[in-house]
């Protein structure tokens, strides 16, 4: 009698009640998968029970272990899941076989296909096929590579290139046959309407003022020079002033300010404008003395930024002062330059400091600078503040917006100071003040802002972080001192427009925003609405120059009258749909002010 043992091998065991419905062409199906494990055997089934249980692996010298599952065994000999061959013998198996092999090679062909799709060496070579202004490369943004489109530029629709001609060896004439100009491209005078077009919507006070005086004319026969930054907002100002009765003549007070859409839009409307971006530092000599320099026609008042004008006026045309009424300057380096003539006894004119008045100070200094520190660094940089250590080198008013600013979004600020009370109030408002050579290793980001020269040296260059980005807020390039990194053994590299990685020889790279420059109106722009309370300023304080009776103002240099001060304020609060309460009569006389200003002395610090 055969054991029952001995059936395992030598017949097929009894199949399951499933196993009658498998046709004879399935079978071979069955037997062309050997990778798959053959299924549990029913439970009343011993032979089945046991035969798993003597292939399963033992342990070193233990006793048997629990099988592993299914899908953990190795494939089980074939024989053990072999099925009666079908009817037709040989030639059927075949036949068979062949029908699976075309299957199989369906299958492969469709697991196939998405691989054949993925060809990463053509994509990148469709890539290349898109030019750029740059030439032809990748269209994914990269700050290894040089980039002169808007985004990088943020502050110009178009940007200078190397190789196209200077302005100064062009010809070009607006539609009115004037060549009077020199600016970048004649022909974008429209797009820069716009542009001035939109500004004029969020600075209704200068607006305001232009239509109240209008019909005096207050500036009639006034020949302003003037010397600021050329942008939509400066623009609306340089209109007013020539709707007030003014001829004005302007060239841009930094190198990469201007907008030079905005430029074609004052020369093409009569004004004599000499600027574009990226001018050369003899450019920007040349353009002042354009604007100065010019047969039959002499300035009587002096518009200034930075007090370059001022300065080139003194060197040059000295006797251009006998017939100017007086300057206004906007800037501390302006002022402070101002106020070095005075104490020489040098300033022959009178002069008033904008930048001392408290809706500069207040305004322009501290929510401009808030706001477009941000923007600068972003639109260049594309840092991330989150928890970056920054210092602030200068606590005053463009020092505290930067300051706000960078600790809103995260980042760990420093400050360094001269002056004890700036310093104490930057540790009441919760940053620490140290001395620039404490910190420069640690830092991520370098921010000067004191309109003093020097502020960053070589050594604190030397000693910085690799990737350490260093940019000004202050008006001069002067605060960082740029030119001891023009050496041969370090190398420039411009990844992007206005950012240059200075490479020391060790490899590590200091990222230069601007040359040093200011980095707001080299890289991005700034706040509409704030740019129209300074020049609504500006424009008042050369009214009050050009009218005051002789004998007013003497050859010094003064702030603008309390009175006008409230006045500029006064022009911005419908924006707000703002509403100051009167006071009455007993309430004025218990002050001892007048009911309609101005409502704080001279000495008030607000």
């Amino acid at each position: 009698m055969t054991s029952p043992r001995a059936d395992v091998t030598a017949e097929p065991p009894p199949a399951p009640r499933a196993a009658p419905a498998v046709s004879a062409a399935e079978a071979p199906l069955v037997e062309r998968a050997p990778h798959r494990p053959a299924p549990p055997a029913p439970r009343s089934t011993p032979q089945h029970r046991t035969a798993p249980h003597r292939s399963a692996p033992q342990g070193r010298g233990g006793p048997p272990r629990l099988p592993p599952h299914p899908a953990l065994l190795p494939a089980p000999p074939r024989r053990t899941m072999s099925v009666p061959e079908p009817a037709g013998g040989e030639e059927a198996k075949q036949a068979k076989e062949a029908e699976d092999a075309e299957k199989f090679s369906f299958m492969a062909t469709v697991t196939k296909a998405p691989k054949k799709q993925i060809q990463f060496a053509d994509d990148m070579q469709e890539f290349t096929k898109f030019p750029t202004k740059t030439g032809r490369r990748s269209l994914s943004r990269s700050i290894s590579q040089s980039s002169t489109d808007s985004y990088s530029s943020a502050a110009s629709y178009t940007d200078s290139s190397d190789d196209e001609v200077s302005p100064r060896e062009k010809q070009q004439t607006n539609s009115k046959g004037s060549s009077n100009f020199c600016v970048k491209n004649i022909k974008q005078a429209e797009f820069g309407r716009r542009e001035i077009e939109i500004a004029e919507q969020d600075m209704s006070a200068l607006i305001s003022l232009r239509k109240r005086a209008q019909g005096e004319k207050p500036l009639a026969g006034a020949k302003i020079v003037g010397c600021t930054h050329i942008t939509a907002q400066t623009a609306v100002l340089i209109e007013t002033l020539c709707a007030l009765g003014a001829q004005c003549r302007w060239s841009a007070c930094n190198i990469y300010s201007t907008q030079n859409e905005v430029a074609a839009a004052l020369a093409e409307a009569g004004v004599a404008v000499f600027a574009w971006k990226g001018e050369s530092e003899d450019d920007f000599w040349w353009c002042i003395d354009r604007c100065v320099n010019v047969d039959g026609w002499q300035a009587n008042m002096i518009l200034d930024d930075g007090g370059d004008l001022t300065h080139w006026v003194y060197k040059k045309y000295p006797n251009i002062f006998k017939k100017i009424r007086g300057i206004v300057e906007e800037s501390v380096t302006g002022v402070h330059r101002l106020y070095q003539l005075s104490k020489a006894g040098k300033l022959c004119v009178p002069a008033m400091n904008v930048n001392d008045s408290v809706t500069k100070q207040k305004f322009d200094n501290l929510y401009c600078c808030r706001e477009s520190i941000l923007d600068g660094l972003k639109r260049t940089t594309d840092v991330m503040f989150g928890g970056k250590q920054v210092v602030v080198c200068g606590y005053g008013e463009v020092g505290k917006g930067c300051c706000a600013a960078l600790k809103a979004l995260g980042a760990i600020v420093y400050v360094t100071e001269i002056d004890p009370i700036c310093a104490l109030q930057a540790c009441m408002d919760g940053f620490r003040v140290v001395k620039l050579s404490e910190v420069i290793r640690q830092v991520d980001v370098v921010i000067t802002c004191t309109g003093n020269k020097n502020v960053v040296t070589r050594e604190h260059l030397d000693r910085m972080k690799n990737s350490c980005i260093v940019c000004n807020m202050g008006h001069s390039n002067t605060e960082i001192d740029v030119t001891s990194l023009r050496t041969p053994e370090l190398t420039w590299e411009r990844v992007r427009s206005q950012v240059d990685h200075v490479i020391w020889p060790d490899g590590k790279r200091v990222v230069l925003l601007a040359e040093g420059r200011l980095l707001n109106l080299s890289c991005s722009t700034v706040p509409t609405f704030v740019l129209s309370i300074t020049a609504t300023t500006q424009a008042l304080a050369l009214i009050e120059l050009y009218n005051a009776p002789e004998g007013r103002y003497k050859q010094d240099v003064y702030l603008l009258p309390k009175k006008m001060d409230e006045y500029v304020a006064s022009l911005h609060l419908p924006s707000f749909d703002a509403h100051l309460t009167e006071l009455t009569d007993d309430q004025a006389k218990y002050l001892g002010l007048n009911k309609n200003g101005p409502f704080k002395p001279n000495y008030y610090r607000y």
